[in-house]
């Protein structure tokens, strides 16, 4: 344990988001494949995390998509091999993979089955923070197995989203039989110091006896100074990435953020040589395979107008290149903060931020704004993503809903379970089951074949163990289910589902 030079005694936990988080947030999700992340999982699982933001429905559509890997053996395979440390997934429990709404049967079974093949911690953050929804997914967490439920208030600047409104909610959540943990998620990097100061009391006050966590990103370069003024506050546990996968639109640098919080006074017990080998892993990685590091940000106010994250902004540039309108860019940007009022001020985040953005993009390029609009916008204002903030404008929202596609969506039907072991067979497991039916058959397929095919080789090997070839082994030998190993007091275990 690392001690500061006054107030040593608070001991501050930290989240590790580089498999997940950072690797959406400058990878595009797509950077990391099984080997990657399995080679170095022994020595993450010696530095100390409280837990590893690991996965969610889109990173294992992106196992099965670009990758052709099973991401239900990733989970397990990574759980064995680090037994000391909880591997978490994200989810709004509105969907799984597909972006068509899943039914509670569908969520309950993805619930099930990730706790199941090792995941034993949940964030789950509503897009529009509605406590009951919250409360009804944290019951459903518990009810199927998760260990840890941490749920998750995002935070947004509106005219509708003031400290009053977080200060409520998170009341509201306060008796919450479920609710492990309680965390401020700010997807956008919004915070600033004044925010998160009046902030924590909320949060520690409805959290009563339960640890606080704060979650920012470096998009706009305050994420580093927040944390600091946060667990000052009284938030107890950060969460930051490693080398390459931090700082940009990830999260703070953790060897950084350990630094600053020791010179106000706070400690840390965790292993920042094997982190700094863990680094080393990832940077060896990002060179082989071409990938831009994380770096440090410019503060830049304009970013508070139109709040959109940084991966969409980036997105949003690409997208305006390949129309060969780039000098558009500006404009789009301020059609953001226009079109989000007019949506009732909905938190930019996945899913809703890829609405605001390409429907700013079509506003500005089309002749007339809201000449054109995808599905996805139409069932936001039908209500399919719960209730904005604020009321949408009416004018705005009787041309949508007079579009000609509308009648069609409005009677959308949830995925469901019903009739899916007549479809997709009576044999398959349950894992596989629920991936046909939320993704294209032959990407499944692809996936399924490429089983028996020797695992490609990381691109960096640094920290590799024997515990990791070992699982590799196990992995090929579908006549053994399960594997047990003890040493030194540490035991392993590994089942096939």
């Amino acid at each position: 344990m690392t001690m500061g030079p006054a107030g040593g005694d608070r001991v501050i936990g930290v989240v590790d988001t580089t498999m997940r988080d950072g690797n959406q947030s400058l990878w595009s999700a797509t950077g990391l494949t099984t080997p990657d992340v399995l080679a170095i999982a022994p020595t993450i699982d010696r530095v100390g995390y409280h837990a590893c933001d690991f996965t969610s429905s889109t990173h294992m559509a992106v196992s099965v998509r670009f990758h052709r890997e099973d991401p239900w053996e990733r989970i397990r395979l990574l759980s064995a091999a680090m037994p000391n440390t909880p591997l978490s997934i994200i989810t709004t429990g509105m969907r799984f993979i597909s972006w068509v709404p899943a039914d509670q049967d569908v969520i309950a079974l993805a619930f099930r089955l990730v706790a199941r093949n090792g995941i034993r911690r949940m964030q789950i953050a509503d897009p529009s923070n509605d406590p009951d929804r919250l409360r009804r997914l944290a019951s459903m967490a518990r009810r199927e197995g998760i260990e840890q439920v941490v749920i998750g208030l995002t935070y947004s600047i509106s005219d509708v989203h003031t400290h009053a409104y977080y200060a409520e909610r998170a009341a509201a959540l306060a008796d919450c039989p479920d609710m492990d943990r309680l965390y401020l998620k700010d997807p956008g990097g919004l915070l600033t110091p004044e925010a998160v100061r009046e902030l924590a009391p909320h949060f520690v006050s409805a959290a009563g006896p339960r640890t606080v966590e704060l979650h920012s990103h470096c998009t706009i370069g305050m994420a580093p100074y927040v944390y600091v003024e946060g667990v000052k506050a009284g938030f107890q546990v950060v969460h930051t990435a490693s080398g390459p996968l931090s700082r940009g639109t990830s999260q703070p640098e953790v060897a950084a953020t350990m630094r600053n919080l020791e010179a106000h006074g706070f400690a840390h017990e965790l292993d920042l040589e094997a982190e700094a080998v863990v680094a080393e892993h990832f940077h060896q990685l990002a060179a082989a395979k071409g990938l831009p590091p994380g770096a440090p940000r410019e503060y830049d106010a304009v970013y508070y107008r139109h709040q959109l994250p940084g991966g969409m902004v980036t997105t949003t540039r690409r997208m305006l290149e390949e129309l060969r309108r780039p000098e558009l860019f500006d404009a789009v940007l301020d059609e953001v903060t226009r079109v989000r009022a007019e949506m009732g001020y909905p938190i930019l985040v996945t899913p809703v931020s890829q609405f605001v953005a390409s429907q700013a993009a079509r506003n500005v390029i089309d002749r007339e704004r809201w000449a054109n609009v995808s599905d996805e916008t139409v069932r936001y204002f039908l209500g399919h993503y719960g209730d904005p903030a604020a009321p949408v404008d009416p004018a705005i929202a009787e041309k949508v809903l007079s579009r000609s596609q509308v009648d069609k969506l409005r009677d959308l039907k949830p995925i469901t379970l019903d009739g899916a072991r007549e479809r997709f067979g009576a044999r398959i497991s349950e894992e596989e089951l629920l991936l046909r039916l939320t993704m294209p058959a032959e990407q499944v397929d692809a996936m399924i074949a490429a089983r028996d095919q020797p695992s490609p080789s990381p691109a960096a090997r640094p920290g590799r163990s024997p515990l990791v070839t070992l699982m590799h082994g196990l992995a090929r030998r579908p006549d053994i289910s399960q594997f047990e190993l003890s040493q030194n007091g540490d035991t392993v275990v590994w089942r096939r589902a």
